[in-house]
């Protein structure tokens, strides 16, 4: 189908004209209100979102606790017995928990050698008796000759020298012989004093050295606890500080003790100080090895003590403890720093740069800004031995 053929008709220059000023006009009005619109939005400040918090507020604090630490049961005297001379081991009498006394047999020695040692010495020492013997005999002869003057004094004093040498020669071997003796005796250990086996460290066929320990022998008339102490504790306990014992095995009872010694030196892996608290009582119930609590009374005065979840730290100052502090009237929160004190029981912690009366939040710290508003709970609700019920 043909297209119509539509005439051109030329648009006059004053209708654009009339229409691109009457748009400007319309931008010239919108553009203003549209911008102030635009500015106003931006310009005004957004309504700070308050929190609802859990908060306590601060009274004076008088704690008295004590310390509790964890020991031992142990003998006061507790010594390695072991052979003095070497050997094989031929038996071994006792066992572990053993009660021994006094001289009782506890462990033998192969004694062969020393056998035969002693035996080579007596038949030394005998040939040695016999030359002195008959030197001593030769010597009384000698000297009737030297009287008549048969023989001359040289002549008499070099029979006297080996007299005298014969004489020392036994003296001698009778010491050695009194040695083997000795050693051959050291083949049997016994126990030098009442007590009870509380280690083996060798077993019968083991070749032993001199002075190896084989048996450690504990007395039992004296008791103590042995138990650490950390350094920044050390300061609370003393020597001759009469403290209470706690067994694991009858926690109710209480045994009264005294503190005997304390480590001058901490221990190179633990840094910590052995400390010996020595048993006044209760010596038949506390057996060796046990588990006990030594507590020590610890009077401690703080002015002010405040929930561990109240402290909180910064990332880039994790060394500076921080509280937030409650500003009633605007109801926004600051950071306080504080010195910490002391753990108190009740997870609490004693505290300095608080004041009594002040207003804290005791949950969430680590979610306030500051100058963040936060909202209290009522008046009523508010107490001043612990956090309120609001939470953040």
């Amino acid at each position: 189908m043909p297209k119509p053929n539509i005439p051109f008709m030329p648009i006059p220059l004053d209708w654009f004209q009339s229409r691109y000023t009457n748009k400007s006009r319309l931008l010239a009005v919108l553009l203003p209100l549209m911008v102030a619109s635009g500015c106003g939005d931006q310009d005004k400040p957004a309504q700070a979102v308050s929190r609802p918090v859990k908060v306590f507020r601060i009274q004076d604090h008088v704690a008295t606790s004590a310390r509790n630490f964890a020991g031992e049961v142990r003998a006061r005297i507790e010594t390695p017995l072991s052979f003095r001379v070497a050997g094989k081991l031929l038996e071994r009498k006792v066992d572990v928990g053993d009660r021994v006394r006094k001289g009782q047999l506890l462990a033998i020695l192969d004694g062969n050698d020393y056998h035969l040692a002693v035996q080579s010495l007596k038949a030394q020492l005998a040939s040695a008796q016999a030359d002195s013997n008959f030197l001593r005999d030769d010597l009384v002869r000698y000297r009737e000759l030297l009287a008549q003057q048969v023989i001359s004094p040289p002549e008499f004093e070099r029979h006297e020298t080996a007299y005298t040498a014969a004489r020392e020669r036994t003296a001698a071997l009778e010491a050695q012989l009194g040695e083997a003796l000795n050693q051959l005796s050291y083949t049997e250990l016994h126990a030098d004093r009442d007590g009870v086996v509380t280690a083996l460290a060798v077993e019968a066929g083991q070749v032993l050295a001199a002075g190896q320990a084989v048996v450690t022998l504990a007395q039992l008339d004296e008791k103590e606890v042995h138990f650490d102490v950390p350094e920044h504790r050390l300061s609370e306990i003393r020597r001759q500080q009469d403290v209470n014992v706690s067994l694991w095995s009858d926690d109710n009872r209480r045994i009264k003790a005294k503190i005997r010694e304390i480590a001058s030196a901490a221990d190179p892996s633990s840094r910590t100080y052995r400390a010996k608290a020595t048993l006044l009582e209760g010596l038949e119930a506390a057996q060796l090895g046990m588990t006990a609590t030594v507590q020590l009374a610890a009077n401690t005065v703080s002015g002010i003590a405040i929930p561990l979840s109240a402290i909180y730290t910064r990332q880039n100052q994790p060394d500076h403890p921080l509280v937030w502090q409650v500003d009633e009237q605007s109801a926004t929160v600051k950071s306080v720093p504080v010195k910490l004190g002391e753990t108190l029981a009740g997870e609490r912690i004693a505290v300095e740069g608080l004041a009594a009366g002040q207003l804290l939040v005791s949950a969430g710290v680590q979610r306030l800004a500051e100058g963040q508003a936060v909202r209290l709970p009522a008046e009523n609700a508010l107490g001043t031995h612990g956090a309120t019920e609001g939470s953040l």
